[in-house]
């Protein structure tokens, strides 16, 4: 089911998008330039859940069709980031297909870049991946699942009704900051990592295993998870396989990577994420142009 929306005009003097509000099988909105368009993307959040309705725009806007979807949190769906069905992307990639689109990209946030990669794994028909912040390594659910329990830990995705093998998170770890502050992860990760050293290698993330184009952007100062070394764990993993891989980082960035027109991330008094809205949206704006070309399929930017 879905209603139509507005024709929607470019900031930026680039292609005007006509909208459509998507409400089933998930909420979501589907940008296309009003040119139309052979190339498309799938643009995931991260575990805020909410549908990157400006994100998905800015992409169309640059030639793209671009579809945004609630994947978590909304009807018939789990509450959180437990046991979601990769089969909720592989459908999304089918509306895609539907509406003209023969390349086939996904864009993904943190766990959404999680998710984006492990789907492209399954489905062959995922030409490109674009995973911001990323992680190489499939970890436990953030959130209660469809039975509304957050315990035990289990897998974050399954595929065909099974689970993904996955890391636990450490029960041991304390938080270092003073009551009623912004909490950074990134140690709670790692230490986990260290705990649970035997359940990693199976839980790695085997980008090795899809023909799609993949390119990691990643701030080094990301307080969240340790996005630049996971994001060069999957390049290692990509070349030791003869496969291409494109990584762009920046030392100073933290988790949320801004692009051209989003403007900064609103302030969290949860948790710290890192890096600064400037350096933030440098990252973002360095990354853009081989974002764009890697999902049309053009050249990568020298």
């Amino acid at each position: 089911m879905h209603t139509e929306g507005d024709r929607s005009e470019s900031k930026f003097g680039l292609e005007a998008c006509m909208e459509r509000e998507l409400t089933e099988p998930w909420e979501g909105v589907l940008c296309t330039p009003e040119a139309g368009s052979g190339a498309g993307v799938l643009v995931l959040s991260g575990s805020s859940g909410r549908v990157e309705r400006v994100r998905a725009r800015l992409l169309a806007e640059a030639g793209l069709t671009a579809l945004a979807i609630r994947w978590f949190g909304g009807p018939g769906q789990p509450p959180g980031v437990c046991e979601v069905p990769l089969e909720t992307f592989t459908a999304a990639v089918d509306l895609l297909r539907q509406n003209g689109v023969r390349r086939i990209g996904m864009l993904g946030t943190s766990k959404g870049a999680e998710a984006a990669m492990l789907t492209a794994v399954h489905d062959p028909r995922v030409d490109a991946v674009v995973a911001l912040s990323p992680t190489s390594l499939v970890w436990n659910n953030v959130g209660p699942g469809l039975d509304g329990a957050d315990r035990p830990q289990r897998s974050c995705w399954t595929w065909r009704g099974q689970p993904l093998p996955f890391v636990g998170m450490d029960d041991t770890w304390t938080q270092s900051e003073p009551e009623g502050e912004p909490v950074a992860i990134r140690d709670w990760y790692e230490q986990s990592e260290k705990t649970f050293a035997d359940l990693v290698p199976a839980a790695a993330v085997p980008v090795e295993r899809t023909r799609a184009d993949l390119l990691l952007v990643a701030g080094g100062d990301d307080a969240m998870w340790p996005s630049v070394p996971f994001a060069r764990r999957l390049a290692e993993r990509r070349r030791e396989a003869g496969l291409d891989v494109q990584v762009v980082e920046r030392a100073d960035a933290g988790h949320r990577i801004r692009f051209p027109g989003e403007g900064p991330a609103p302030a969290s008094t949860v948790f710290d994420y890192g890096g600064t809205p400037e350096a933030d949206e440098r990252l973002g704006a360095e990354a853009w142009p081989h974002i764009v070309q890697l999902l049309r399929g053009r050249p990568a930017v020298s």
